[in-house]
Formats: C-alpha cells, sequence, structure tokens
C-alpha cells in the first residue's frame, strides 16, 4: 500500500545521509529495516541490494563530477566488484537465512574491533601514489561478497581495508568505494530481479529517497573531520553487530 511505502521514505533518507558521508551502501539500514517490516531474510537482502543502486549512484555522480575519482583506480576496483557481486548473488540460496545473518554479525563485529583512525592527522586531501590495480580488485571483490551474499554493499568493509591495508586517505577511500558499491549492487540486482526475490517498490522508494540524500551529503564529505568519520563507522558496525547476532539467534531457536 502507498501509506506502507510513504514510512520507508525517511529512513532512506537517513541512509542516502550516511551512504554519502562514509561511503557505504545503505544496505546496513535497509536490511534490518525491512526484516521489521516483516520480509524473510532472502527476500529482504534482495530488495537492500537493490535499493542500493540508486543510494550510491547519487553519491557517485557527485565524487566524480568533481574529479575526485581516479580513473584507473575506479576501474579496477568497479569492474571488480561487478562481476565478483554477480557471481555471490547467485550462492546466497546455499544458506539459510539464519546463517546470512551470523555472517553479518560477524562482520560487523569484527569491523567495530579493528577500525581506527590513520596513525597520522591528514591536513587536508594529501595526494598518494595509487595502490596497484591487483590490490584495488581485491578490495572490490569484498563489495561483491557482501552485496551479493548478504545484502549490504560492503562499504564498511572496504573503507578501513583502503584505510589500512592501502594506506589511502580516508575520503578517498570513501569515493572508491562509493563507487564499488554501486557496481557490485547493480551486477547483483540483475540476478536477483531475474529470480523475482528482491520487493521493487519497496526498493526503489527506499532507494529514491536515499539517492537525493546521498547526493547532499556526498557533496559536504569534505567539511566533515577524518575523527568523526571513523567514530561514525565504529558506532554503526556496534549496533548493527548486536541486531544482526539477535536476529539470528531468533530464527535458529525459532
Amino acid at each position: 500500500m502507498l501509506s506502507d511505502l510513504l514510512v520507508l521514505v525517511p529512513l532512506g533518507v537517513v541512509a542516502g545521509l550516511l551512504s554519502g558521508l562514509l561511503g557505504i551502501g545503505g544496505g546496513l539500514v535497509f536490511s534490518p529495516m525491512l526484516l521489521m517490516v516483516g520480509l524473510p531474510p532472502h527476500q529482504a537482502l534482495a530488495t537492500s541490494t537493490l535499493a542500493i543502486v540508486p543510494t550510491t549512484l547519487g553519491g557517485t555522480w557527485v565524487h566524480l563530477r568533481q574529479g575526485r575519482v581516479r580513473p584507473a583506480a575506479g576501474l579496477a576496483i568497479g569492474v571488480s566488484a561487478a562481476l565478483s557481486g554477480l557471481l555471490f548473488s547467485q550462492l546466497g540460496g546455499l544458506l539459510s537465512g539464519w546463517q546470512l545473518l551470523a555472517l553479518q554479525a560477524l562482520m560487523y563485529t569484527t569491523l567495530t574491533l579493528t577500525i581506527s583512525p590513520r596513525r597520522e592527522l591528514e591536513t587536508g586531501e594529501s595526494v598518494v601514489a595509487a595502490p596497484p590495480w591487483p590490490a584495488l580488485a581485491l578490495v572490490g571483490s569484498v563489495a561483491g561478497l557482501a552485496g551479493g551474499l548478504l545484502g549490504v554493499g560492503g562499504g564498511l568493509l572496504m573503507v578501513p581495508l583502503m584505510i589500512n591495508g592501502l594506506r589511502l586517505p580516508v575520503r578517498e577511500a570513501i569515493r572508491l568505494s562509493t563507487l564499488a558499491v554501486l557496481c557490485s549492487a547493480s551486477a547483483a540486482s540483475v540476478t536477483f530481479l531475474a529470480l523475482a526475490k528482491a520487493q521493487g517498490a519497496m526498493a526503489l522508494t527506499l532507494g529514491g529517497a536515499a539517492a537525493v540524500a546521498a547526493r547532499w551529503s556526498a557533496a559536504r564529505l569534505d567539511r566533515v573531520p577524518e575523527t568523526l568519520l571513523v567514530q561514525l563507522l565504529r558506532g554503526l558496525t556496534a549496533l548493527l553487530a548486536l541486531d544482526s547476532g539477535r536476529r539470528a539467534l531468533s530464527l535458529l531457536l525459532g
């Protein structure tokens, strides 16, 4: 019903604001929300992935228009994310609902314990050498795994990997993550739509509202201190680890 869809609009706005600021796809908000409205886990994760597409499109458009994404780096991480998203979207049906949620909980717990600011403080958008494309492609495959299998964009995994593993500045990692999530979610959504797993009306309502908010927050990314971005990431992952773990346990016992 229309009234049910309108309830999702403000929640989509929240997801979009977080997407533009943190380089995530919004799936970390979409998935629990769709579970709360009664969708079964597989359908909720598929619908979440579809909603991620317009969400990240808004932020990616801003970053590309500003010229803040290095073409070679964007190509490497984007192609890898798309191919792996297509692959892992075929595998979600092999796991039960509680197993999918348990994997989410494990992922979020690990991130909560490992996300931290870089030791050296940034005084601006410092220019560093681009990491080799195999390393970026490997990071991109994380987006495909998260989006295709778990219904989340993978930004919460990729951003820490690029900061701590590839030594990229936080804001560059966020921009590349947004692009990779868009590619992986788009590829995975092809499978979910073909299998009729996703709820199109819900996904478009959430994603449309989120896309507008993501464009607004992405354009203001440079104004947000790095320490605040890291604190937001850690807080979100801690809350989501608790929520996913609770839902997985409930399904297992019920």
